[in-house]
């Protein structure tokens, strides 16, 4: 890219969205584990404004809330009474006050617009010497969006928005986005010249357009795939949306050496990190800051949410949430790592295995059917299948620890807090309540009492006591 770059961006967000029929302000719903808005305000972040303002409306406090979360420089600006586009426009400049140079324009509902796009915009606006520049798109039905009318030399005649638009203007293809890239001062003029004659009664920023191509100024056009410049107003576009961005981003990962072996089953967040000759099997969701290394497979049917993992791990069928997975490591089938989780160098956590606030040393092994939460199990230890870490007496939750290379017999209940010591081993279907030391032996179960001829007597006639007696016979 070259270094131009625009002063200020202003992203339009006041919008109620009544289409999308939700609670949450629209411009809050997510595409690719971002909201509509944060994927707009990414993309322009690498333009490097020096300004960036939010215009807020509907839903104002969610929305203001969710900018300082993921955008603490953006500068919400509340629009109290949505008057239309051009309306936004001008609440945002008078809370930028006296600036001077391009102003970019776009709407926060418009996920799947690339930063070199709007960067390419910016250079054509600022080498064309235009007051505005307009990027626009050629649809195959472009029912519903503002033409755009060119002059005979190719440069903007005029945006006339559909319902205001006779039927040969209808007839054009060329539509606008909603973005553009202005000069300051203006934009500023022209915005306070604008009137609500309209069949909106709204104040139109495609009007401002208008007027400076009557003016004899230079109004340029910049055409943007029209996939790119797509919106979102209802959940069907919602959906489409993310499909596009998906396919984005997996095309992306591929090029760059990741294996999709289904990318139709695969979704990936767009601030997930992927290193070269991961695998992703049919059936994986990563999402949040989930980051996988080199060697790694994750899947089938596997999801993982702000999850690290490690070179040459695998995932298989496991659900994991802020979990930390070592090299080497083994995770599944039917696994649960939840927050806290953390499995060093080759360690595995087997079928049916949750795992909670937990750390597994390198090599230890849970592999069946076990809950280990808020536990430390050292390097080389092995929890036979049903083992029991009761980290919870009803009020507080507390801490157990196993020692490095120790053996915990399946069906055994470690009752928290208590300790087992390195090189020690602990009997099948024990009750543990207190420390077992380095290399002993904890024992901690009733002993077995057999009573003859129980069945005879309390189940006589039964399948049992047939059973019991043939067997008894053929002794």
């Amino acid at each position: 890219m070259t270094d131009a770059r625009p002063t200020a961006v202003v992203v339009l967000a006041a919008g109620e969205g009544t289409r999308m029929r939700s609670a949450t302000p629209k411009v809050l719903h997510e595409v690719a584990g971002r909201s509509l808005v944060g994927n707009v305000l990414a993309a322009c972040a690498p333009l490097g404004a020096d300004h960036t303002v939010v215009v807020v409306g509907a839903g104002r406090d969610a929305v203001t809330a969710h900018l300082a979360a993921i955008a603490p420089a953006a500068v919400p600006v509340t629009q109290a009474e949505q008057r239309g586009t051009g309306h936004a426009a001008r609440v945002a400049l008078d809370a930028l006050g006296d600036l001077d140079g391009t102003v970019l324009v776009l709407p926060g509902d418009a996920p799947l617009l690339r930063t070199e796009t709007l960067h390419r915009l910016v250079e054509e606006h600022q080498s064309g010497g235009a007051v505005a520049t307009v990027l626009t798109a050629v649809l195959p039905d472009p029912t519903g969006y503002g033409r755009v009318l060119r002059r005979p030399d190719g440069l903007v005649d005029r945006i006339v928005e559909h319902r205001d638009a006779t039927d040969a203007e209808r007839e054009v293809a060329e539509v606008n986005t909603s973005v553009y890239a202005f000069e300051a001062g203006p934009l500023r003029a022209g915005l306070a010249r604008l009137s609500t004659a309209n069949a909106q009664g709204e104040e139109y920023l495609t009007d401002v357009v208008g007027a400076f191509v009557a003016a004899g100024r230079t109004v340029g056009a910049v055409v943007a795939a029209a996939e790119e410049t797509a919106g979102v107003n209802d959940r069907v576009q919602l959906a489409a949306a993310h499909r596009t961005h998906n396919d984005r981003l997996l095309l992306d990962w591929m090029r760059a050496g990741v294996t999709v072996v289904d990318p139709a089953t695969t979704w990936v967040d767009a601030e997930v990190e992927l290193e070269p000759d991961v695998v992703l099997h049919p059936g994986v969701q990563l999402h949040g800051r989930t980051r996988v290394a080199t060697g790694a497979e994750i899947g089938p049917d596997s999801t993982l949410t702000d999850t690290v993992v490690g070179a040459g791990a695998h995932v298989v069928r496991a659900h994991c949430v802020g979990a930390r997975v070592g090299a080497g490591a083994s995770v599944g089938p039917f696994a649960y790592l939840r927050p806290g989780a953390v499995l060093g160098e080759k360690a595995k956590v087997g079928t049916y295995v949750e795992v909670k606030g937990s750390e597994l040393g390198p090599g230890a092994k849970v592999p069946h059917l076990s809950y280990i939460g808020d536990a430390t199990i050292g390097a080389g230890s092995n929890l036979g299948a049903g083992t029991i870490v009761a980290n919870y007496d009803g009020v507080a939750k507390h801490r157990t620890t196993v020692g490095e290379h120790v053996r915990v017999g399946s069906d055994t209940v470690l009752v928290a807090p208590v300790e087992v010591g390195d090189g020690a081993y602990v009997a099948a279907g024990s009750v543990i309540t207190g420390r077992v030391g380095p290399g002993e032996l904890g024992v901690a179960r009733a002993r077995q009492r057999n009573v003859p001829r129980w069945v005879a007597r309390r189940r006589a006639g039964t399948s049992a006591d047939k059973a019991a007696r043939k067997a008894e016979e053929g002794r």
